[in-house]
């Protein structure tokens, strides 16, 4: 790696912290200004004032703002975000617990809207014109533009409620400590099937839309004409000459899409009961545990910006021409 590629990855990592840095300072002050003191629910009327100031200080909320700034800024470089007000634990320990399943809906729905929005591409064009690419192009404008909890609503209604095939909410049934290794994975897998598709129909149709318009236009190229009258096959000049030109929006919104996921698929999480990052998140806010939600915004800030950058190296992967516009 020459120094000049070194100098600008060093620099988009430094930028991506400074993003970091004002993300979590931003959440932090918005949240300490806002109404509502988070230790009144364990102060009663009669506890003596010297209890109840100490009820607030083992919140750390007794000091001023700044103050408490300064200790966040302190502990958060050393990875303690603190303990939280609700679980009463360190928030780390609370999020590892939370974590896992928003960490598989997004890595495992990312991989389904790109493959289904990559094949419906192909179909749809090979068919241009016909009913397939028709009915391609009007089902991605119905499912982009469905609320994801309509659709998570019609989906538990079909298949769920209806067929009564797949359960409609859960992360695993109660049984799920009897079963055998093999029946612990497909209980997970039957209760994530829905949750999937919610999380994945729409991402797919946007996608459908990207690689259609991509790979159509790159298609038209003069050069795509030679290379087929030159004897080359459709396989080889779709893999080695279509996708990589039409690649770069494409994996600009999946940079962008996969952050999303991670950061808490929260509307998801919640039709279907999950436990997941988005709960976990909602219901800080709503419980104002102040250390909790500050670490949330944090991972989910970490999680997109980190996606973003990956994608971008995928970019510079394919073609390498773009590696200065990318990275500085």
């Amino acid at each position: 790696m020459t120094k000049e590629k070194l100098y600008l990855i060093l620099k988009r990592l430094l930028s991506s912290f400074l993003i970091l840095f004002l993300v979590i300072t931003l959440v932090f002050i918005l949240i300490r200004i806002s109404p509502g003191d988070p230790s009144l629910k364990y102060i009663s009327p009669k506890l003596s004032p010297e209890l109840a100031q100490e009820v607030r200080k083992s919140f750390n909320i007794d000091e001023p703002i700044f103050f408490q700034y300064i200790n966040f800024l302190k502990n958060i470089f050393t990875g303690n975000f603190g303990i939280s007000y609700e679980y009463r634990m360190p928030v780390l320990k609370v999020i590892s617990e939370f974590l896992p399943v928003t960490l598989m809906l997004a890595l495992f729905s990312i991989l389904i809207q790109l493959s289904l929005g990559y094949y419906t591409a192909l179909l749809s064009i090979k068919r241009k014109g016909g009913f397939i690419d028709k009915l391609f192009k009007k089902s991605s404008i119905i499912l982009y533009v469905t609320p994801g909890f309509v659709l998570g609503l019609i989906l538990v209604f079909l298949f769920a409620v209806q067929l009564d095939i797949l359960p409609s909410n859960g992360f695993k049934s109660i049984y799920f400590d009897d079963l055998s290794f093999i029946g612990k994975i497909k209980d997970i897998a039957s209760h994530l099937i829905l949750p999937l598709l919610t999380l994945s129909l729409p991402g797919a149709a946007l996608f459908f839309n990207y690689f259609r318009d991509g790979i159509e236009d790159v298609m038209n190229k003069d050069f795509i004409l030679y290379l087929k009258s030159s004897g080359f096959s459709d396989k080889i000049i779709l893999r080695k000459h279509v996708l990589p030109n039409s690649l770069k929006p494409i994996l600009s919104v999946a940079g962008i899409e996969l952050g999303f996921l991670l950061s808490g698929t929260l509307v998801t999480e919640v039709i279907f009961s999950l436990p997941g990052m988005g709960r976990l998140m909602i219901a800080s806010i709503l419980s104002r545990d102040f250390p909790m939600v500050i670490a949330c915004a944090y991972i989910s800030a970490l999680f997109i910006i980190l996606s973003n950058f990956i994608f971008d190296l995928i970019k510079v992967k394919i073609d390498r021409r773009i590696w200065k516009e990318i990275l500085s």
